[in-house]
């Protein structure tokens, strides 16, 4: 059984639609938690890909947190290997800083919590055309890193997806989410709903019905394009098999 190492923040995380996809593939998920003292690993041999979920910390916490200084570092390890690199908000912002890009807080200190429209680059039309609202928790962006691509944008932070050589992808979404998955977090959130930017729980329910089958499907079809970018042949692949 081929093995993705996830990288979580918090022992809470749940990894979503994104787990459910990748174990209905035949993937065993090996999941580690640096906050809690887990290693990771020294090379990747072991691993087809890497994916690096979010969390209410900032990429910006290296000085305090020292699982987050780890991560930073470790992370240039991934990319060197250049086996195929996801990351999920913070795991996104952790990548763009890697890369040499600035993680901050919106000037108007706006968040985006709940449904919000993006649009794909000319570059990014190919992988996300089939995305029109996506699901959002979170107050910091990313700035554009150097040599990245960027392949979606937003109305609030204009940096939505980017993708850097051919496989670290960074998103600044969350496309794991579920309903029950996104209740747990409006629970625990609760509070932050009434902050500029934030949705009702009324209107996050609804708009997870009008787009949530949507996620899920582009979910099943960017994966393995994402997990295959290392052999573009595969790729090529699983296109004429949708044809």
């Amino acid at each position: 059984m081929k093995n993705i190492l996830v990288i979580i923040h918090q022992p809470t995380t749940e990894t979503g639609r994104v787990g459910q996809i990748l174990t209905s593939y035949g993937y065993k998920l090996d999941i580690r938690l640096p906050s809690q003292g887990d290693a990771l690993p020294h090379h990747l041999e072991k691993h087809e890909a890497v994916i690096v979920f979010g969390g209410p910390m900032s990429a910006n916490d290296e000085n305090t947190l020292p699982y987050i200084r780890t991560e930073l570092n470790w992370i240039s390890l991934v990319l060197e290997s250049q086996k195929p690199y996801l990351g999920i908000c913070l795991g996104a912002q952790l990548l763009a800083k890697v890369l040499g890009a600035k993680v901050s807080f919106h000037p108007e200190e706006i968040r985006e919590i709940g449904y919000f429209p993006i649009t794909p680059t000319v570059e990014g039309q190919g992988s996300f055309n089939a995305l029109q609202y996506v699901y959002q928790w979170h107050q910091e962006g990313f700035e554009l890193p150097s040599g990245a691509v960027l392949l979606a944008t937003g109305n609030y932070f204009p940096n939505q997806a980017f993708r850097y050589e051919k496989t670290a992808y960074g998103l600044q979404f969350h496309p794991e989410m579920t309903e029950e998955l996104m209740k747990r977090w409006i629970e625990r959130g609760r509070e932050q709903l009434t902050l500029p930017g934030s949705q009702s729980l009324t209107e996050q329910l609804h708009k997870h019905h009008l787009y949530g089958t949507q996620g899920e499907k582009w979910l099943k079809t960017f994966l393995p394009s994402w997990i295959n970018s290392i052999h573009p042949e595969q790729n090529l692949l699983l296109e004429r098999r949708s044809a």
